[in-house]
């Protein structure tokens, strides 16, 4: 199983950086220019992202308590893929964010990779201005 592990420094309080990342309703204001719409449902969500892709995602775990958003694509190009967006307090006040994503097919890895990079940025960036 292929594994992408990002750790994303953020100069924005944990507090707000959390609040942006529980509310998976509205991915698509956390991704701009990754993500174009989010459709939220009961217990899922489905992302259409810049290059035309839908994917549904199942929520599977939103922890206050741990600042921990975990969620699964379903259907699609993987057999399997699960994501975890976990929130952490940095020095001066900053937050640091690990993304974690793992998935089969392992030969996926050119193209999710892209967009856990692509995706990591532009949270940066939305945060950051925020």
């Amino acid at each position: 199983m292929a594994s992408i592990i990002r750790d994303i420094a953020v100069a924005a309080a944990p507090e707000t950086v959390w609040q942006a990342v529980r509310d998976v309703g509205n991915a698509h204001q956390l991704f701009v220019g990754v993500l174009t719409d989010c459709q939220v449902g009961n217990g899922d969500r489905t992302v259409t992202f810049a290059n035309g892709m839908v994917v549904r995602e199942l929520i599977l775990d939103v922890n206050d308590e741990h600042r921990r958003v975990a969620y699964t694509a379903v259907g699609g190009r993987t057999t399997h893929h699960n994501s975890s967006l976990q929130v952490f307090a940095a020095d001066g006040g900053h937050s640091r964010i690990e993304w974690v994503t793992d998935f089969l097919p392992n030969e996926l890895a050119p193209v999710i990779g892209g967009l856990v990079e692509a995706g990591a940025a532009a949270m940066k960036r939305q945060l950051e201005a925020a």
